[in-house]
This record gives structure tokens, sequence and C-alpha cells, in this order.
């Protein structure tokens, strides 16, 4: 656990999470970073009693990157405000299939989400039940078979950046829920989440916090060269 925090203060902890790791607990009953960490921290410190730790933003499980969890309340309603606001910068580096594509492009869609299978469904006009989704993309490396993109997000959907860029004709590579060929050996997709900027809900200071990508992906070695 020690070397997933990238960022710890009295206030708040970003761990860069790996693919297959769940944020919270869900019904699958596996045990959550959440938990982790706040076993991590009551060993570490020699707490008595419950750690205090409140996660501030989810990431999928098959996807890898920064997580922000808040280790007191004031800190945790703030930042919960502050990423509703959209006031907390979140970057993405996605894997896709080599494709002829603008160099940049920004994608507006409208998604709606399918509880039944957890999918999003994509719409290219306003549909009802669907909620406007806008990302914008920038192809910063090429390699033999596939592109890195730098994805910035306007807005924050329940598989956004999966379900706009499958519906592009790129999906994200490993990425089977969404239209990949094939599947990654770890279960996983290349999606990271690379880098958060934001104002700290207490100090007040500017923070820039990068993620380096996973060491045991070949093609994400390339990527970060």
């Amino acid at each position: 656990m020690k070397e997933q925090i990238v960022y710890e203060d009295n206030h708040l902890l970003v761990v860069n999470k790996k693919v297959g790791q769940l944020v919270q607990g869900d019904k699958t009953g596996d045990e959550s970073l959440l938990e982790s960490i706040k076993n991590f921290i009551k060993k570490r410190d020699d707490k008595p009693g419950n750690v205090f730790l409140g996660l501030v933003h989810r990431i999928d499980r098959p996807t890898s990157g920064l997580v922000i969890y808040a280790k007191t309340s004031k800190a945790l309603s703030r930042l919960t405000q502050m990423v509703k606001n959209r006031e907390v910068k979140k970057t993405y580096w996605a894997v896709v299939g080599k494709e002829m594509l603008p160099q940049s492009q920004r994608l507006v869609h409208y998604l709606k989400k399918n509880e039944k299978n957890n999918k999003a469904s994509v719409f290219t006009k306003v549909t009802e039940g669907a909620k406007e989704a806008i990302l914008t993309y920038h192809i910063i490396k090429t390699l033999d078979n596939y592109m890195l993109l730098e994805i910035d997000l306007e807005t924050g959907r329940h598989h956004q950046i999966r379900a706009q860029l499958s519906k592009t004709g790129i999906p994200i590579k490993g990425d089977l829920k969404y239209g990949a060929p094939r599947s990654n050996p770890d279960g996983g997709i290349n999606l990271h989440a690379r880098k958060l900027e934001f104002i700290h809900p207490v100090t007040k200071e500017e923070i820039e916090i990068i993620a380096p990508v996973p060491q045991n992906d070949a093609i994400w070695r390339a990527c970060e060269e």
C-alpha cells in the first residue's frame, strides 16, 4: 500500500490504483482500496478506534490511476463539492488502435446508463434520460499498432471515456464491454487516470499529481518512455 500512495497530508490521500482494485466495497465482497488504506493507516500510525477515510470520486475497476480519499470530514465535503463543480481537473491516458483520426477532437455525446448490463448507451443527439458528455482528446504518441490519447474531461459520466471513444470507432485496448477485439492478460483496460490538478480544500495551495502508468504492461511502458 505504501508504494501506491502518491500524495498524503493531514487532510487527504491520493492513491495510484492498480487494475482490478475496487475503490470502495461492492456486491462482490472483495476487499476495496478504502478498507486496505484504512487498515494500513491504523497499523502505520498505531491508531486506536476507527480510521476516518472518505472516497471523493470513483474510477472503474479495470482502470488504473489516481483516486482521492479524504482523511477528514471537512476535506471530504469540500472536495466532493469541488468535483461536483468541476474544480478538480482530471486528465486521462488511453491506448487505442491506430486509426485515421484528427490530431485532436472535442467529442459531444449523450449518455444513458443501463443498470442491467452496467453499460452506457451513447447517442449523438439529445435523448430522453441521457446526459450530455463532453471530452477532448489529443493524440500524444503513435506506436506501431496503437495510439496514446491524452483526454480532458468536461463532464463526469458513467463509463464516459470508454463509451465515447467506442462510439468514435476507437475502443480502448482491452475493453471488451465497449468493442475491443481482445481482452488484456490482466483483465484490465488501457485507461489510466494520469493527472489531477486542484486547489487544496484546506491549505488553498495548488496541487498537481501525476501517476506513473502500470509497469507490468509493455505498451504502457512504451507510452511513458
